[in-house]
């Protein structure tokens, strides 16, 4: 498994079209979907491959003098539990640690609400992030937006 850093602005937003529209279970929503693979285009953004294949990417966006997102991350299914999404994200957070950034956050549906982001939840906190606050309507009543923080 290869992690790149990709630079090119099409070649971002196949990648990102080719894994979310394969995750209709995170990324049903077209509009949001959309938005995502739009926007990923202005992001870093890091991706995985089998061969050359892309089964996995990561944007960061960054939100402050001293803060990144992780704004968006999919990793196709047949490669979940295989460390493509750790390796992903270990990667992504030395570059913006290496870039000056101090810390790292990320928005996902509060623990609790669907099987499915639990393992989201799990997942980001065994990487390291913290719960810091979270927004009962920041997305809307059914989805409230857990927020987590790491320092880098």
């Amino acid at each position: 498994m290869d992690v790149r850093k990709i630079i090119d602005p099409g070649e971002k937003r196949r990648i990102a079209r080719a894994i979310l529209e394969a995750l209709p279970d995170w990324f049903g929503v077209e509009e949001s979907r959309e938005q995502y693979i739009t926007q990923s285009a202005g992001w870093t953004f890091f991706a995985a491959f089998d061969a050359d294949q892309p089964v996995g990417f990561l944007c960061l966006k960054e939100t402050g003098r001293a803060t990144v997102e992780l704004a968006v991350m999919g990793v196709l299914k047949a490669y979940h539990r295989q460390g493509i999404g750790r390796r992903l994200a270990q990667t992504a957070l030395a570059s913006a640690r290496q870039a000056g950034y101090a810390f790292c956050q990320v928005k996902t549906v509060q623990m609790g609400r669907y099987p499915d982001y639990d393992d989201t939840n799990r997942f980001y906190r065994s990487l390291g992030f913290q719960e810091f606050e979270v927004f009962p309507t920041l997305w809307d009543e059914n989805n409230p937006c857990q927020v987590y923080v790491m320092a880098l």
